[in-house]
């Protein structure tokens, strides 16, 4: 009499090895997707980006503004009189 403990190792059928072969395929395609876009820029409008300081805070003076008009957070052109609200002070 077999024990209901005994595990048996599963059959492997061709079908079974290319269908989760796919499936982990599209899984993985999935998860690079997110990747590519969690790495995108914000949109202006998300990080209250405006044209003007707020007081002493502009682009030029943040850690993360890019010479001449880039910025390693927002997407588009980025006036160096302009403020975000991710702004940081540049050190040094």
């Amino acid at each position: 009499m077999a024990k209901s403990s005994e595990i048996r190792p599963m059959a492997l059928s061709r079908r079974t090895i290319v269908t989760r072969g796919v499936a982990g395929a599209a899984g993985a395609a999935v998860l690079l997707g997110l990747v590519s876009e969690a790495s995108a820029k914000m949109a202006q409008k998300a990080a209250e980006y405006q044209n003007a300081p707020k007081g002493d805070q502009e682009c030029s003076n943040c850690s993360l503004f890019q010479e001449p008009n880039a910025c390693t957070l927002i997407d588009g052109e980025i006036s160096p009189k302009g403020w975000c609200k991710f702004w940081v002070k540049k050190q040094g």
